[in-house]
C-alpha cells in the first residue's frame, strides 16, 4: 500500500456531470481504509467553494483541507510578493482574486480566461511581460475535456506569452514540481511513497514522475488511446480510478 493517494478530479471521478462508474465506491473504500487522500485539480472555471459543492452533488465526501487548487496556489505566490496583478482569468473567478490591488498591475496572471483570450488581453500581457513583469500560469495543460469536445487549454496561451516576451512562466499548479510539493507536504508521504492519479499524461503523470511521485494514467476522461507512448517514465496505466485503487491498497 502507498503512504498517500492524489486523485485529479475532471476526468478521474467525473466527465461532465456524469460520475465515472465505480468511482464513488472507490473513493469511499480508500478513505475508509485511512489512506491519506488529496483531490487536486487545475480547474480554473470554479471557485474553491463551487468546487466542494460540486463534489457533495456528485456524491463525494470532501474536506475543505484536502482539496488543492492551481487558483489557491496562484492567490498565495501573489500575496508571497505583494504584486498587483493583471489578471487574464475566467470571468466566474474574477472574485477569487478581489483582495489585490490590480491598478498599475507588476505581474501577469493566466489562467483559463476562455472567450476573453482576446488580441487586446494577451497583447496587454506581453506588453507587461516585455517590461519586465513576472508570468504565472494556472497550469500548464494542453487541452481539456468538456462534454464530448476536446477545447483548448491555457498552456498554449501561455506559451505565446512566453515566445513572444521572452520569457518564462511560473507555473503554480500540474505539472508544477513545487504544486506537487505542496500537496505532499500536507501528508505524512515521501514522494516516492505517494502515487498520483489522472487522465493527462502531461500534467498529472508525467508532472508527478518529475515531482519523484509514481503515477496511474486512467483511461477515462481526455485519456486518448496511444497516450501512454508520450511521454517518457514508468508509469501505470489502468481502465478508471477503480482499478487505480486496487493499486493503491494493494
Amino acid at each position: 500500500m502507498v503512504d498517500a493517494l492524489l486523485l485529479d478530479l475532471s476526468g478521474v471521478l467525473y466527465d461532465g456531470d456524469e460520475v465515472v462508474p465505480g468511482a464513488r465506491e472507490a473513493v469511499r473504500r480508500v478513505q475508509a481504509s485511512g489512506l491519506p487522500v488529496r483531490f487536486i485539480t487545475n480547474t480554473s472555471r470554479k471557485t474553491r467553494s463551487r468546487l466542494l459543492a460540486q463534489l457533495g452533488q456528485l456524491g463525494f465526501h470532501v474536506e475543505d483541507e484536502q482539496l488543492f487548487t492551481a487558483v489557491d496556489a496562484a492567490r498565495q505566490w501573489l500575496r508571497q510578493r505583494s504584486l498587483r496583478p493583471f489578471c487574464l482569468v475566467h470571468r466566474d473567478i474574477v472574485g477569487e482574486f478581489d483582495e489585490f490591488e490590480q491598478n498599475d498591475p507588476d505581474a501577469v496572471l493566466i489562467a483559463d480566461a476562455a472567450e476573453d483570450f482576446n488580441y487586446r488581453n494577451l497583447n496587454r500581457a506581453f506588453q507587461l511581460c516585455l517590461a519586465g513583469a513576472p508570468l504565472l500560469g494556472v497550469g500548464y495543460n494542453r487541452y481539456f475535456k468538456s462534454g464530448d469536445q476536446m477545447l483548448m487549454d491555457v498552456g498554449a496561451f501561455i506559451r505565446a506569452i512566453e515566445f513572444a516576451a521572452g520569457v518564462e512562466a511560473t507555473i503554480v499548479g500540474k505539472p508544477g514540481t513545487e504544486f506537487f510539493n505542496q500537496v505532499i507536504a500536507s501528508t505524512t508521504a515521501a514522494p516516492a511513497r505517494a502515487l498520483m492519479v489522472g487522465d493527462d499524461v502531461f500534467g498529472d503523470v508525467e508532472g508527478a514522475l518529475e515531482a519523484g511521485i509514481p503515477a496511474c494514467l486512467v483511461r477515462t476522461g481526455k485519456y486518448r488511446a496511444g497516450d501512454e507512448e508520450r511521454v517518457a517514465g514508468d508509469f501505470q496505466v489502468v481502465d478508471s480510478v477503480v482499478e487505480a485503487v486496487e493499486l493503491a491498497l494493494a
